[in-house]
């Protein structure tokens, strides 16, 4: 007796994690795409660029590797976020990668998001990326001023239970820091 077994196509479609459609004009552009990635707790970014035997990755940042640089606050803010597209723009140029292309794949495009800050660090380190700058966030943001002035307004201690608010008054001192070490 002979089963007819049916192959669904595109399950990564079905799942919610690729949009074929944007894929394929992505690769069409035949650039290194950078590929910058959220999750609960850290911030990824990749420079990715197609072959035919599947992508390669060439470089790849995340929220772990500023915290051998001496960044010991959240791994998922704004600061957090523009300091690890200033390490993957650094690891773009040493690759001698000059232009990209953003890959948000099924994120939402939120105008002044973290994913912006991210594209914001690549494009300060000198590496070319189509993007508009109406939805950068500002430097204030950037810097990680709002997270210090709410610290020291905030009367409940709850929200900062990690760290202590005067700590997270140092956070723009710390980023500058931070991004000085990375920089340099």
């Amino acid at each position: 007796m002979k089963t007819n077994r049916s192959v669904i196509k595109f399950r990564r479609k079905r799942e919610g994690k690729t949009n074929y459609k944007k894929r394929l004009e992505l690769l069409k552009a035949k650039q290194t795409r950078l590929v910058v990635r959220k999750s609960l707790k850290n911030i990824n970014a990749q420079l990715i660029s197609y072959e035919k035997e599947g992508d390669k990755i060439i470089a790849s940042a995340n929220s772990h590797e500023l915290n051998k640089l001496g960044w010991n606050f959240s791994g998922k803010s704004i600061p957090c976020a523009y300091l690890i597209g200033l390490l993957i723009g650094k690891k773009a140029k040493e690759n001698k990668i000059k232009n990209v292309v953003l890959d948000i794949g099924m994120q939402r495009s939120i105008p002044k998001s973290k994913l912006y800050a991210a594209v914001k660090g690549v494009m300060d380190s000198g590496v070319d990326v189509p993007c508009s700058e109406e939805v950068m966030p500002s430097e204030e943001r950037i810097k990680g001023e709002h997270i210090a002035a709410y610290a020291k307004d905030s009367k409940s201690t709850a929200q900062f239970s990690k760290q202590n608010k005067d700590d997270i008054a140092k956070l723009p001192a710390k980023f500058e820091e931070i991004k000085n070490k990375i920089m340099g």
